[in-house]
């Protein structure tokens, strides 16, 4: 993505959110085009309008043969489709950063936009070196937009994370675990007051339990969102230096790979905050 910052407003038209296990539907592409369309309703309108019904026939007919052919085409898909399908996904990229960067706190943000910044240079850079070739180059510079992905999704997780913990009455929790402690230790079995205090002191322990899980993923996922910042700096040091062509791309992948334990420690802080909530 070329620019300095992620704000750059949503989309400027609504584009539908491809699954990652999508293909590119080159049928649809090549039947909702504005010229296959205008081709169609103006020999439709023609053919109505002389009454020369075998304008509309074959109309039908070409569209049958192109339907047949088009979608299937090498040359249309790389001319064409493959193109619509590549401005499809960056749109709705696009799309998904935005709406995750508005939900951040201003410090947050300010961090995105650093990076994107730091990321900016790395291109720049890169390409200046004649090392890197030009397809290569491309591949390179997609993985680091994906790592732009993965930070706004880790700033997401611990700026959710940190809001809840704020709001997180952990003195009041204390006292009522030692109440609550007490009865149990006081009250005879079988005197349903104290059958009572037991369920309230297991559940008070479980909510200490999410306490401390949830501030170490935090702790954890603030880690990481510096490692990439750093790792990002250490590229823009190095990178005018680089020989070897696939440098570039093997730290970058090392560096999403390291990333998957982040994933699953922001999944964990999903579910705790769920289970937080219910």
């Amino acid at each position: 993505m070329v620019g300095s910052s992620i704000v750059s407003g949503p989309p400027e038209k609504p584009v539908p959110r491809p699954r990652k296990s999508d293909k590119p539907p080159y049928a649809k592409y090549a039947f909702l085009n504005a010229y296959n369309l205008s081709l169609l309703a103006g020999a439709g309108v023609t053919s109505a309008a002389t009454g020369h019904w075998w304008l509309g026939i074959s109309a039908v007919a070409v569209e049958a043969i192109w339907m047949l052919f088009a979608p299937d085409s090498t040359f249309l898909r790389r001319a064409w489709f493959d193109k619509l399908w590549a401005d499809t996904q960056d749109q709705e990229r696009k799309k998904r950063q935005y709406e995750k960067f508005v939900a951040l706190p201003p410090q947050d943000q300010f961090r995105a936009n650093s990076l994107r910044q730091q990321q900016v240079q790395i291109e720049t850079l890169a390409a200046q070196n004649p090392s890197f070739t030009t397809d290569l180059l491309r591949q390179d510079l997609a993985k680091l937009e994906g790592l732009i992905d993965d930070f706004l999704d880790m700033a997401v997780a611990a700026s959710r994370c940190e809001q809840h913990l704020a709001n997180f009455d952990f003195d009041t929790l204390e006292r009522d675990l030692r109440r609550y402690q007490q009865m149990v230790e006081q009250l005879p079995r079988g005197d349903e007051r104290r059958t009572v205090a037991q369920r309230n002191l297991e559940v008070l322990l479980q909510r200490k339990e999410r306490y401390g899980d949830l501030h170490k993923n935090l702790q954890t996922t603030r880690g990481h969102m510096d490692l990439m910042e750093n790792t990002f700096r250490l590229l823009a040091d190095d990178i005018v230096s680089m020989t070897n062509p696939t440098e570039l791309g093997d730290r970058l992948d090392d560096l999403r790979v390291g990333f998957e334990a982040v994933r699953e420690t922001s999944k964990e802080t999903e579910r705790l905050l769920q289970a937080v909530r219910s």
